[in-house]
């Protein structure tokens, strides 16, 4: 997610599964209001010191990352402790009850998680995160991800992708390529918001001659 810290115009966000531990380069997204990273790879909850200068961050959905321990309760008091602007955490809303007892329960964060380098250039948190990730389910990788673009779609007014082409893929695409197929489309709808009406010119001329291209191919082929 490096690409972040080139983005700090950019307003919402969604990286869930993508096996994401370290969330510094956010802390450069200063116009940031929505932030999705479920089921992600984030260990610690020390991570949050990075969003903490987010001064317009209002929606935050953290849930199903390892750092959201066995206590959901201290979880959302620390979160909430730590980033007391937020309007929702994972999905519910947030009271004002909530972040007075956030002050007794919660932890507060003062510093960003500590990274050991190892001899192979592997940080120790990298390695913990990479040993206990595991694959998801294809199902579940399609809605998450078709929900996440659509809402992405939605905030830029584009239309919704149906279902039945948001998922046919080939028989011969592994997991790997459907997401990051996937992740891509993601990618680009939210680089869009960054552009002026020049900049979207030509995104709209090179995608008419991709197109093109492609139909040709197709029709070669036929």
């Amino acid at each position: 997610i490096s690409i972040c810290r080139d983005l700090p115009n950019i307003e919402v966000i969604t990286f869930s599964v993508n096996g994401i531990s370290d969330l510094e380069p956010l802390n450069q997204c200063q116009n940031l209001s929505e932030l999705y990273l479920r089921k992600n790879n984030i260990t610690s909850l020390d991570e949050l010191f990075y969003l903490k200068t987010l001064p317009r961050l209002r929606v935050l959905w953290l849930a199903e990352n390892p750092c959201c321990g066995p206590d959901p309760h201290r979880y959302r008091m620390t979160v909430l402790r730590n980033l007391p602007s937020l309007q929702k955490l994972d999905n519910q809303a947030v009271t004002e009850e909530e972040l007075s007892q956030a002050l007794v329960d919660g932890v507060e964060i003062t510093a960003p998680p500590s990274r050991r380098i190892m001899e192979n250039g592997w940080s120790e948190s990298m390695e913990s995160s990479a040993a206990g990730s595991t694959t998801e389910p294809e199902s579940e990788l399609l809605n998450c991800s078709l929900e996440e673009t659509n809402n992405t779609r939605k905030e830029l007014a584009v239309k919704s992708v149906p279902r039945d082409k948001y998922s046919s893929f080939s028989p011969q695409e592994t997991d790997c390529n459907r997401k990051t197929r996937n992740n891509v489309l993601n990618a680009i709808l939210l680089l869009m918001k960054e552009l002026d009406a020049e900049g979207l010119e030509i995104v709209q001329q090179t995608v008419a001659r991709r197109l093109q291209a492609l139909q040709k191919k197709e029709l070669q082929e036929e």
